[in-house]
């Protein structure tokens, strides 16, 4: 819950700061690269989080890293304050969140869809062009392969999961037997 809070609160200043400069789409790529970094490396999150060590040394890492994955001044500095707050474990979460607001302000919704067998990309524009008739929205589809499904797809659009699968049909059906064991 804090860090929620926390990352909400960065990630709102940070598109701020962003959309003043039009670079929304740029920083938050950037800061994703960051936040990357930071969570594939178990050493760094170690040194970064390490209180024992000076904050010259910690500073001086963030920039290196910064300047190694080629970062703009205005992810640079909000890494500075993130490190300088003891903040810096938020930094994926902030990431996460200012990709989030960045997509809300072009009108674009991230969707998810599983299917059983690899969707062809006609299937695949059609599926996406249906998501997009239902919410008004653009939508940025992700797919992945589920054989476990038998049949079929499952779309994810925010909260709302749409379950065409022969899975999700034979657990409707299971579900009516057991409400009616008398039908």
């Amino acid at each position: 819950m804090i860090t929620s809070v926390v990352a909400n609160r960065y990630a709102r200043a940070l598109m701020e700061l962003a959309s003043e400069s039009g670079q929304i789409s740029l920083v938050a790529q950037q800061l994703r690269q960051a936040a990357d970094a930071y969570l594939s490396s178990e050493e760094l999150r170690s040194v970064l989080g390490d209180p024992t060590l000076a904050d010259e040394k910690r500073a001086a890492l963030v920039v290196a890293i910064a300047q190694r994955l080629g970062l703009n001044a205005l992810v640079q500095n909000t890494l500075g304050v993130l490190l300088v707050r003891g903040r810096m474990s938020a930094l994926p979460d902030v990431a996460q969140r200012l990709m989030e607001l960045a997509d809300e302000q072009a009108g674009l919704l991230q969707a998810s869809v599983a299917s059983a067998t690899p969707l062809s990309d006609s299937q695949l524009q059609s599926l996406k062009g249906e998501l997009e008739r239902l919410t008004g929205c653009k939508i940025a589809l992700e797919r992945h392969h589920e054989p476990n499904l038998l049949a079929g797809v499952v779309a994810r659009v925010g909260d709302h999961v749409i379950d065409a699968s022969l899975r999700g049909r034979f657990q409707e059906l299971e579900q009516k037997l057991l409400d009616n064991p008398n039908a």
